[in-house]
């Protein structure tokens, strides 16, 4: 039973804490709550994107892997900042600023419109005026988040799991990405995607399509190869760890991945290890390290990237 601190030295007890350390997340088990929270996720991280400067590649409007789930860490706001956090161990959205006030919204199952009713009206209160475009982006539904009756699903017990799972891959991620060079990106959370990833360059800028719409322009606008956890959709309903050269070299598909689970999906067009092959082995960790590295070797290789300059041996 896990221990939750509430106070100076005060304990309380909540068994539906309890979790393996690589959780069970089948998609078909949570694919509700997690279309909810992918829309919750999107409302708060455009209010990032509305209100910082852009960054390379979108950096600027991430979300980050906390102890208890997900940030945006600080958001300039004028003379001032304020944070906001997915709580997924109390099950609250947290809003914070640097003067001091604080906020918070119930996550429980509601609809998208009504969490964005509140959430609005919380950053309004708290002085905080922000308008954000309001369609969802990288998804199949389109409905606008103030319209959303339909998306109002929440297990917290599946969020719990996805916690874990996050902050699992989280640590596994950044030891893959500590002995890289050149540029590379945080470890952090793509709300459109709705997924966590981290991103090697090789320093070139990247060759794309003259059809190329603004996001793709931004986000490859150089050679890179990135790996990352990602829950699933309706196309692909499985959790897995991927892996991607972009632009794609040729015979990138006919290389092989470590471990042996490991494969070149034709569908999705990347490497991919699925989350279930590595919750039940022995060597969990190893395994995803293993993947990230073979499938980073693959793609560096074919693409012709300065490895001695960008590796420290």
């Amino acid at each position: 039973m896990s221990q939750v601190k509430t106070g100076a030295g005060a304990i309380s007890m909540r068994s539906n804490l309890i979790s393996p350390e690589w959780p069970s997340l089948p998609f078909s088990d949570w694919e509700k709550t997690c279309d909810t929270l992918h829309m919750w996720t999107q409302i708060v991280g455009k209010t990032r994107l509305a209100l910082t400067p852009l960054q390379n590649h979108w950096w600027n409007v991430t979300l980050y892997v906390t102890p208890r789930g997900l940030t945006t860490s600080a958001i300039p706001f004028g003379q001032t900042s304020f944070e906001v956090e997915f709580d997924f161990l109390t099950h609250q959205l947290s809003i914070r600023t640097s003067e001091g006030q604080a906020y918070s919204i119930p996550l429980f199952p509601r609809s998208v419109a009504d969490f964005y009713s509140e959430y609005v009206g919380s950053l309004r209160s708290l002085g905080i005026e922000v308008n954000i475009h309001r369609t969802p982006d990288e998804f199949d539904d389109k409905t606008p988040f103030d319209q959303d009756q339909h998306h109002a699903s929440y297990d917290a017990k599946q969020v719990e799991s996805f916690r874990r799972v996050l902050i699992n891959c989280d640590r596994v991620f950044k030891e893959f990405r500590s002995p890289f060079l050149g540029k590379c990106s945080p470890v952090h959370f793509f709300w459109g995607s709705f997924d966590l990833a981290v991103t090697r360059f090789s320093g070139r800028r990247a060759v794309l399509p003259k059809d190329a719409d603004a996001l793709t322009r931004e986000g490859y606008s150089h050679e890179c190869i990135s790996c990352g956890f990602w829950p699933g959709d309706r196309r692909f309903p499985h959790p897995a760890i991927y892996s991607y050269t972009a632009p794609k070299p040729s015979g990138l598909d006919k290389e092989s991945a470590l471990p042996s689970a490991g494969y070149w999906d034709t569908q999705l067009g990347e490497f991919i290890l699925k989350y279930d092959d590595v919750r039940i082995s022995k060597t969990p960790e190893k395994d995803i390290l293993d993947f990230c590295q073979s499938t980073y070797e693959a793609g560096a290789k074919l693409a012709q990237w300065d490895r001695d300059a960008l590796e420290r041996r």
